[in-house]
């Protein structure tokens, strides 16, 4: 199992209700970013199942962090992640939208960057975590997820989504969008 962002006691890995309801999330497409998983994109915060008897079923609660405050595939992501669940089986499902800590593109799974490499965008770089006002004046040498090559331009901060930026690669002339570091 690729390693996921959000805290997971021993309990839970060995939990077989917990591993189906993980199992299930990672097949939760991003609706933007098709090759990621909400797993992979690591906004699932938080999995807890109470556990009731035969007749009532399972409660599922699950915490989800948007990629940034007002995007607007949340909700799509919420409908998607009920839909499967309930083609599942569960019954008892709550999603709860949590806005702290924020979301960073550091919570990104490597399997989830190594995807959106293969599908032709850039994944973010990782940041330093501490910002200084010289951070923001600098450009990003972003590597071409089709050539390898770090010859690239910046053409534009807003790409195919307002998390991507859009760069053109020097080298082989193909736009690519960058995964924005946030």
């Amino acid at each position: 199992m690729d390693s996921i962002n959000l805290p997971v006691t021993l309990s839970e890995l060995s939990d077989p209700l917990h591993i189906k309801v993980r199992e299930i999330l990672a097949t939760v497409s991003d609706p933007e970013i098709p090759v990621l998983s909400v797993i992979d994109l690591g906004i699932i915060r938080d999995i807890s199942i109470s556990q009731e008897n035969e007749s009532n079923g399972s409660e599922i609660t699950l915490q989800i962090t948007p990629t940034y405050t007002g995007c607007p595939a949340i909700d799509t992501i919420k409908i998607s992640i009920r839909m499967a669940l309930l083609e599942a089986g569960f019954k008892k499902i709550n999603i709860i939208e949590v806005l702290s800590p924020a979301w960073t593109t550091d919570w990104i799974t490597e399997k989830g960057r190594e995807n959106l490499k293969a599908y032709g965008i850039a994944p973010p770089q990782y940041q330093q975590s501490v910002c200084s006002p010289d951070s923001f004046q600098k450009e990003e040498a972003i590597q071409c997820p089709l050539c390898n090559s770090y010859h690239t331009r910046l053409v534009s901060q807003f790409g195919s989504t307002a998390c991507k930026a859009l760069y053109q690669c020097n080298d082989c002339k193909e736009p690519f969008d960058y995964f924005k570091c946030h």
